[in-house]
């Protein structure tokens, strides 16, 4: 097998919290590039528009390990060059990260709803990942896996580039404990605690997943906790971790999650609703330590508002 070797370092520091992008110039398929300049329109100026990439340039926007790169520089297969894309302008989220522990390998944190764990999409700067990066100082920091942007609760990030493999197999492997907490609809005649398993699918760009026939590969342990009036207060215990699972396995049981702007049915995109977060949160964390051997258990701090 061979051996993917690393590129260069970058020559271009993070920006708010942010690492380049890197773009390898390929091989010259047939198209023709002469110059640099032309690659880089060619490859996004569909995106950003040929004027924005050629300011870009101008303003020494693109580097190399050498330094900025020119429009009319010589096409050469193999070079490496680094940007930063314009960053969407965003809302601040308007709660904080919490710090439920942190040593020389992890940092555990109680990411705050609507919050995603790392950029994606629109959500760039206003990340989980960019803001701890800018709030710790700590610019190599990753996170080994993720959390809904909607749900709030623990997350797991890595210090060192090198642990985080050892970490992420824990998840791969199911080797991690979760518990969640949930506030939805009380109905009696849901029959419960339950075992519900399923095959979920989710396509891309479709906001909601689906339930559809076959083989199952998701499975949720749902229990009623507590019971105030038409609702009730849940404990989830997923054993495997599809998109949207507990979401999905809940709405199922005619129990959608209190505030849930997707399941039974998708809300029209507007301006977020800091004051309805989803009643989903991620509350331990609990696994043996792939290290040090220790086991390791972590409860969040956050209280769903659902209940009252």
């Amino acid at each position: 097998m061979r051996r993917r070797t690393k590129g260069p370092v970058a020559p271009l520091a993070q920006r708010e919290g942010i690492d380049p992008v890197r773009v390898r110039l390929p091989e010259d398929s047939g198209e023709g590039w002469a110059t640099v300049g032309e690659y880089l329109r060619a490859r996004y100026g569909e995106a950003v528009g040929d004027a924005r990439v050629r300011e870009m340039v101008r303003d020494g926007r693109f580097v190399g390990v050498d330094g900025p790169v020119r429009e009319d520089e010589p096409y050469s297969t193999g070079t490496y060059l680094w940007f930063h894309r314009d960053f969407p302008v965003e809302e601040r989220v308007p709660f904080e990260i919490g710090i439920v522990h942190r040593d020389e390998r992890i940092v555990v944190v109680d990411k705050p709803h609507f919050l995603a764990t790392m950029p994606r999409g629109r959500h760039v700067t206003e990340t989980a990942l960019a803001r701890l990066r800018r709030e710790l100082g700590v610019p190599e920091l990753q996170p080994a896996h993720r959390l809904d942007r909607l749900t709030a609760g623990l997350v797991l990030f890595v210090v060192r580039p090198g642990d985080r493999g050892a970490y992420q197999t824990l998840f791969r492997d199911r080797l991690v404990g979760k518990e969640y907490e949930a506030v939805a609809a009380y109905d009696p005649a849901v029959a419960l605690p339950v075992t519900a398993r399923s095959r979920i699918e989710k396509e891309r760009g479709v906001i909601a997943a689906r339930e559809v026939p076959g083989e199952p590969n998701s499975e949720s342990r749902i229990e009623l906790v507590e019971r105030r009036g038409g609702l009730g207060r849940y404990r989830l215990r997923p054993a495997t971790g599809r998109t949207h699972q507990l979401r999905v396995h809940m709405n199922s049981l005619g129990l959608p999650i209190l505030h849930d702007p997707v399941y039974p049915v998708v809300r029209e995109d507007g301006p977020e609703d800091f004051t309805r977060p989803l009643q989903l949160l991620a509350r331990v964390l609990e696994f043996t330590d792939p290290f040090t051997g220790a086991p390791m258990r972590f409860e969040s701090g956050l209280l769903l508002s659902g209940l009252g």
